[in-house]
């Protein structure tokens, strides 16, 4: 009982002070964005390493004056935690993952494109392996017939957990370096080939 009390409060207030210190990291940093000035108003998949998720809202402002997107979080407690976080960045969100509950989270995720959302995905998350492109991001983007945006967030200082993810968190008055790509068309290569393109396109910029 104790211990769902202090998950239940974690929930209300971890996500609040989250989101304060995300904006609060990204006021106090320089930005360069290395993007394109526009990527159309199809419904998009964004795409991004677990390890650099913290700052990709910022990313999906940058191109929608009107918020219509949600993000693939896991269900675990981590996620739900993480998805109320964005919640306040006006951020829906499908819980589950191409790992688990895959063909659920899939569904959701190709009605949602087809209902006109942006959809964003980590496609080495919930668990990893880092850096492993999921067949997810690729069956979505096929079925759904829509591109991708690959969102790589690099910030010359920053903390990083020793977590699976190497989840880093920038530190203030650094420079966070955005890099996005224009909108990837997999829909005529083999999974293979999609997810190796995937991979390479996320992996440009390396810290």
């Amino acid at each position: 009982m104790a211990k769902k009390m202090l998950r239940a409060l974690a929930l209300i207030i971890v996500p609040f002070l989250a989101s304060i210190l995300i904006r609060i990291i990204y006021l106090t940093n320089k930005k360069n964005f290395y993007s394109p000035d526009d990527i159309g108003s199809e419904p998009t998949i964004f795409a991004c390493w677990h390890g650099e998720l913290l700052m990709l809202p910022f990313v999906y402002l940058r191109y929608r004056k009107t918020l219509h997107v949600k993000a693939l979080i896991s269900s675990h407690f981590d996620g739900m935690l993480i998805s109320k976080t964005i919640n306040y960045f006006g951020i829906d969100t499908i819980s589950g993952s191409t790992n688990r509950n895959a063909t659920r989270v899939l569904m959701q995720g190709i009605k949602a494109l087809k209902e006109g959302y942006d959809i964003g995905i980590t496609p080495d998350g919930p668990k990893g392996p880092r850096h492993e492109v999921a067949d997810g991001i690729i069956a979505m983007a096929q079925k759904a017939k829509v591109k991708i945006v690959l969102v790589e967030i690099k910030p010359t200082k920053f903390w990083q957990f020793n977590s699976w993810d190497k989840f880093i968190i920038p530190k203030p008055f650094g420079t966070l370096n955005f890099y996005s790509t224009l909108p990837i068309d997999v829909s005529s290569m083999d999974m293979i080939e999609a997810k190796n393109l995937v991979k390479e396109g996320l992996k440009k910029h390396e810290i």
